[in-house]
């Protein structure tokens, strides 16, 4: 993961007769109001479902009732108890995450199995008895407030973690000193997307809030005016010091990074969720020194690795659609001067690159044990290598087969690392990687009660509407009959340049033990072959990635897997999206569709939260040529009366601050106005529960066995 990561990650209940959800249009309350864009009039008749459901009375009522409605239908379904029975079993198994090394110590999360959330535990030794140092299911009866990061000083001595509470973007965080467990006063508040960096005397660390919201606008209004301030442990965050700000851009956003030595702090500055990145260095050892400018456009990505005193190592795409590493000499920048000018002919560049752009697409790069791990993807599974610090190559990390690995963090000094490993049919299995022998010791692998010789995993390769060749990976058990009556789900999210790989899942695998089969379409908007292919499915060409999904229907049935009164679709935040557009563009090729906290209004996102960083994917309505294009899929837009659409259920949540809910409450209520046949359409809407980050294991079981339910009942499958 870069240094950002990705900012981002979305009427009538009942099966009714048709006549009834064609008369009763006043089901959910329509109003009459009228955008216009560049001389269009676009109706919007939910509007008021955009209004928080904690501030309107009204909104509080449609959802009381959209949810009572929802459950009367999902109790009804037979084998709902037996899928929640077998759900529970499946995933009480010990789960562990991958373990890292902070101020001498060793720290893993571990959950028991049924906790609802992770435990964070330390150890002085690999071989000390493991202590729990931080246990957030303390911290609320049902169990939906989160440990949302930790990170710890250099020393050892304090570390300092965040608060989620029912799942919403904002953070709280707070100290707590390692060795007693003692919490100190510190609270600081109104942070999102960003994480502590300490200094290295362990006295304080770097941040990005923004200001505190106005009272019952915290869920909904746009974040604007970060700031980067200085914490000095024991203050009141009201003492914080300003250390960055730009009035004048209220729209950047900051991520801080202090380097390993201590001597530095990298600020990376974003404006949306593209990798191009401005990025400002200030030299730690000058008090009143200030930040100075390295890289002062927003063309490329500029993603901090680590550095070798004033030199400092990035991962771009300049000149390097699919990536590479270059060095920095910061003291051959003269203040002011753009690292990332234009090459000029004669003129040598100001960087050296370090690590050439490969075949594959390099998706994250490492600095410890003083070599480079470059992890790739190749037709979306993982790879890594190893680079010594000049660039020369070293050796390959070999995996156990098709999978997703992830880890290899740690410091330059490290002489070893730890990383995951796991796929469709592998559950997640833990190794140490000896940097100086090149050899991974399995610590730990998860013990779930399934035989994985019972399934089988593969990737195909089908033809989009372009000709554009698409990857998808197929998991199901083992002898499938290829007969075109196999339930089938099929799961996409295309956008943002992030990647899909095959990794384990509790919930697809109890799909797969019910006789159905999982697909997973790699579609362009991803990650998977580098920017250019994340851009072939963006703006004006993000009818791609619904073309890419369609195709993959169609090729599944083609290919006598399945047929489309089997087929589902599934898909969460721009997932979401893409099961919408996909519903209203091709309703008749669906037997069921997951819409989950999607971006279904296209005109209006760009007004809420974090909303206006997605326009560098989407584009924005305050664009004429882009409004036309967000008008043609937008799926609240293109709704269409008398249509007959396949039995859907709309997921949400109540403090989603990502994807307001008020997207899937405008959707929901405009497709059971507009629905001509028996289908049900269906809106769940969690509470306490955001974009699904911090959910705890209890309402994860619940929310999937009433989507496996909503499955059975309307594919009519049937279970053994």
């Amino acid at each position: 993961m870069t240094t950002l990561g990705k900012i981002g990650r979305a009427g009538c209940c009942l099966f009714l007769i048709s006549s009834l959800l064609l008369a009763d249009e006043s089901m959910t309350k329509r109003v009459d109001h009228t955008d216009e864009y560049f001389g269009t009039k676009v109706a919007d008749p939910y509007r008021w479902l955009e209004d928080d459901v904690r501030e309107n009375a009204d909104v509080a009522a449609w959802v009381a009732m959209e949810n009572k409605q929802t459950a009367a239908f999902l109790e009804k379904i037979p084998e709902r108890a037996r899928i929640n029975k077998r759900l529970t079993e499946l995933w009480n198994f010990e789960k562990f995450g991958t373990p890292f090394k902070a101020g001498g110590r060793i720290y893993f999360f571990k959950n028991n199995g049924l906790q609802n959330q992770y435990v964070l535990y330390m150890q002085e030794t690999a071989e000390s008895e493991p202590q729990v140092l931080i246990d957030p299911n303390t911290w609320s009866a049902d169990g939906t407030v989160a440990l949302a990061g930790e990170v710890f000083s250099d020393d050892g001595r304090y570390v300092a973690y965040s608060i989620q509470d029912a799942g919403s973007d904002w953070k709280v965080w707070k100290i707590m000193e390692v060795a007693t467990k003692q919490l100190l006063p510190d609270e600081l508040r109104w942070i999102k997307f960003n994480e502590p960096a300490w200094t290295p005397d362990g006295n304080g660390f770097f941040y990005a809030r923004f200001p505190e919201p106005q009272a019952g606008a915290q869920f909904q209004n746009l974040n604007v005016n970060q700031a980067v301030y200085y914490h000095r442990v024991g203050t009141p965050q009201s003492e914080d010091i300003l250390v960055f700000h730009r009035p004048d851009q209220p729209e950047w956003g900051y991520s801080c990074e202090v380097t390993e030595d201590g001597s530095y702090l990298v600020i990376t500055v974003h404006v949306g969720t593209d990798d191009r990145y401005r990025v400002f260095f200030k030299d730690l050892r000058e008090p009143f020194g200030q930040p100075v400018s390295l890289v002062n456009n927003f063309e490329n990505e500029y993603s901090f690795i680590g550095n070798d005193g004033p030199v400092f190592y990035f991962q771009t795409d300049l000149n390097a659609p699919r990536k590479r590493v270059i060095a920095v000499d910061t003291r051959a920048i003269p203040r002011g001067i753009d690292v990332a000018k234009k090459d000029e002919p004669g003129v040598p560049p100001p960087y050296r690159e370090i690590i050439p752009q490969q075949a594959e697409t390099i998706t994250g790069v490492s600095f410890v044990g003083n070599l480079f791990f470059v992890e790739s993807l190749k037709d979306a599974k993982t790879q890594v290598a190893l680079y010594r610090p000049d660039g020369g190559f070293l050796r390959n990390i070999d995996f156990p087969g098709i999978g997703s690995a992830s880890g290899f963090g740690g410091k330059r000094t490290d002489t070893e690392t730890y990383y995951s490993f796991s796929s469709f049919d592998t559950p997640p299995s833990i190794y140490k990687y000896d940097i100086f022998t090149g050899s991974s010791t399995l610590q730990r692998q998860a013990k779930v009660d399934f035989d994985p010789k019972q399934y089988e995993v593969k990737q195909v390769f089908y033809q989009s509407k372009d000709g554009t060749k698409v990857p998808m990976f197929i998991a199901h058990k083992a002898g499938l009959k290829l007969d075109g009556t196999n339930p089938t789900l099929l799961y996409g999210y295309g956008g943002f340049s992030i990647p899909l790989t095959p990794s384990f899942s509790i919930s697809r695998l109890a799909w797969m033990e019910m006789g159905g089969v999982f697909a997973l379409a790699n579609l362009r908007g991803g990650g998977e072959y580098g920017e250019e292919w994340h851009k072939a499915g963006t703006k004006l060409n993000k009818q791609n990635v619904f073309d890419d999904f369609i195709a993959a229907a169609e090729w599944l049935i083609a290919n006598k897997y399945t047929q489309p009164k089997k087929l589902a679709i599934q898909g969460g935040s721009n997932g979401g999206l893409l099961v919408g557009a996909c519903e209203t563009q091709r309703p008749e090729l669906f037997g069921a569709c997951l819409p989950a906290v999607g971006v279904m209004d296209m005109l209006r996102f760009q007004k809420f939260t974090a909303g206006r960083y997605w326009v560098d994917d989407y584009g924005s309505s305050d664009n004429a040529e882009e409004f036309s294009a967000l008008l043609k899929y937008s799926p609240y837009h293109n709704i269409k009366p008398g249509v007959c659409y396949p039995p859907t259920m709309v997921m949400t949540a109540d403090t989603d601050d990502r994807v307001v809910p008020g997207h899937s409450f405008k959707f929901a209520a405009a497709l059971q106005a507009a629905q001509s046949c028996e289908n049900p359409i269906l809106i769940r809407i969690e509470t306490r529960a955001g974009h699904g980050a911090g959910t705890p294991t209890s309402k994860l079981i619940e929310e999937i066995t009433d989507q496996w339910s909503f499955l059975v009942k309307v594919l009519d499958v049937k279970l053994k």
